[in-house]
């Protein structure tokens, strides 16, 4: 079966892809605990958090940006996240946040992934950040139609 990917997630080191309300990781079996989306203003009422305290945690990598599930609505764009996810981690941050200032609390969340080079890709349209081990090519293409393989400047690694 093959699957439109809309939006990706991830849980604990697996990729899972989300294709409307449904869940599905790499080896094709739907994931429970993910399955369900929270909406950015249901998630803020019933943990009254403001607005900019979300995105607080989001700068400061508390909540990982593959998180943010943008989808278009009648009035829009809306941002939903999975529930079991987002959950989880906003009641970690509640608790915690007294103790620690965020950015300990973000080196303690995110110590692994502090480990791993990324690049990040910033446009006028928001900036995209990648695991540099995760890159199997870039290419820059400067509008003639020739892409030029970039990816051994970025990696250190000649592209096979």
């Amino acid at each position: 079966m093959v699957y439109c990917v809309r939006n990706i997630v991830t849980r604990d080191g697996v990729l899972l892809i989300c294709k409307d309300e449904r869940v599905m990781s790499l080896n094709g079996q739907e994931n429970d605990s993910c399955r369900e989306l929270i909406s950015k203003r249901e998630l803020l009422m019933n943990y009254s958090i403001s607005y900019g305290a979300l995105y607080r945690w989001k700068r400061k990598g508390l909540i990982p940006e593959e998180w943010f599930i943008k989808k278009t609505c009648p009035t829009g764009q809306e941002t939903f996240f999975p529930r079991a996810l987002i959950c989880e981690r906003v009641e970690l941050i509640l608790e915690r946040k007294e103790e620690y200032l965020l950015d300990e609390l973000a080196g303690q969340l995110n110590s692994e992934s502090r480990k791993r080079a990324v690049m990040v890709v910033k446009t006028v349209y928001g900036d995209k950040t990648f695991y540099v081990d995760e890159l199997k090519a870039v290419l820059i293409d400067n509008g003639v139609g020739e892409p030029e393989d970039i990816t051994e400047r970025i990696t250190g690694v000649q592209n096979p």
